[in-house]
């Protein structure tokens, strides 16, 4: 029941991930003409796709795809079996319940690279297979700024970008629960330490209580 309380955190986020990139797939006009506003002009749905990494950066190579799917799939069990230690070694529930919603999101962006090839058609023209080649459903946007980029400001410069990515509830997911851990890693791992530390105390006293007898 300990472990079913944390995985269905993840299990949570992967279906509330996936219901959303469905209805926004099936029910938005892709690109700016399905842009619907939802505060001003600076929150709105926005339907795209990203091919790669976040902020749409990709691996430059023919097989770059591939590698990043089969890099998330080696993470996500790896996140996984993270998971379960930390429920099994008890460690501070507002720790593991991050990491739970972290392997959430790092699941529901792997289902879409995976399948949505296939599912949703929306690999790549040049992909040599749809599996493992899908792309990323993404769609709240937050309109801080967007414009043309003059040439003198390096990397970004002589194009027109956005200062926000677009992101979906898988990313927002990772990215809270991150958030989360750098705010509060003083009292999630000092408790942890503390812990410890009793622990070896009272395993030291024991120790000595046996070799006086």
């Amino acid at each position: 029941m300990k472990y079913w309380k944390y995985f269905g955190i993840t299990l949570l986020v992967i279906v509330i991930d996936q219901a959303v990139k469905m209805m926004v797939h099936y029910g938005m006009d892709f690109g700016t003409a399905g842009q619907i506003k939802v505060f001003g002009d600076w929150f709105k749905l926005h339907y795209t796709t990203n091919p790669g990494m976040a902020f749409g950066m990709q691996l430059g190579s023919e097989y770059g795809k591939l590698l990043l799917t089969s890099f998330r799939l080696v993470a996500m069990f790896g996140i996984g079996y993270y998971l379960y230690s930390l429920i099994t070694k008890k460690a501070h529930p507002g720790y593991i319940i991050c990491i739970a919603m972290i392997l959430g999101g790092a699941v529901g962006n792997l289902i879409d690279s995976v399948f949505y090839g296939v599912w949703l058609g929306n690999a790549p023209f040049d992909a040599a297979t749809p599996w493992f080649h899908g792309q990323v459903v993404d769609m709240f946007y937050i309109d801080i700024w967007e414009g043309f980029v003059p040439e003198w400001i390096p990397i970004f410069g002589g194009g027109y970008t956005a200062l926000w990515p677009i992101f979906n509830i898988a990313d927002a997911s990772i990215f809270v629960g991150v958030g989360i851990i750098l705010i509060f890693q003083k009292r999630f791992f000092d408790e942890e330490n503390e812990e410890h530390g009793e622990k070896e105390e009272e395993d030291h006293i024991q120790k000595q209580f046996i070799d006086e007898k």
